[in-house]
């Protein structure tokens, strides 16, 4: 994770301004010590043969999670993080496949296959788990 793109054969873009960003939030929360190692290891990266030779650079996501563990938040929740930002994306491209009938770019359908109908109990008539 955080090495290439599907799309991006040079360094990602993104990424120069996710830097730029990681290097403001550490003024605020103080440098995180996984910067040095990210750092040091984008530089062995942009270097080694394997990764040259297939053009992976660093993408968004390889300082996102530094800066977001800056900011307090726990690794477990990371997938969720990087997801949030991406949904805009993903909501742009289903609107392009339903409203542009001339649309040149296919993308993949997704057919929800899911549980139709759940049972659920409201939050106001949950019981609490007892701990454990």
């Amino acid at each position: 994770m955080g090495f290439g793109h599907r799309v991006y054969k040079n360094y990602d873009p993104r990424a120069k301004i996710i830097k730029w960003a990681a290097n403001n939030v550490f003024e605020v929360t103080g440098r995180n010590p996984k910067l040095e190692i990210a750092l040091e290891l984008e530089r062995i990266a942009l270097e080694d043969e394997y990764f040259v030779k297939r053009k992976l650079y660093p993408n968004v996501d390889f300082y996102s999670g530094i800066m977001y563990q800056a900011m307090g938040f726990k690794p477990d929740i990371f997938t969720v993080l990087f997801a949030i930002p991406r949904t805009v994306g993903w909501l742009a491209q289903w609107q392009e496949l339903l409203e542009d009938p001339e649309q040149k770019i296919a993308r993949p359908r997704q057919i929800y296959t899911g549980h139709v109908v759940r049972d659920f109990v409201p939050m106001e008539k949950r019981v609490a788990a007892a701990a454990a």
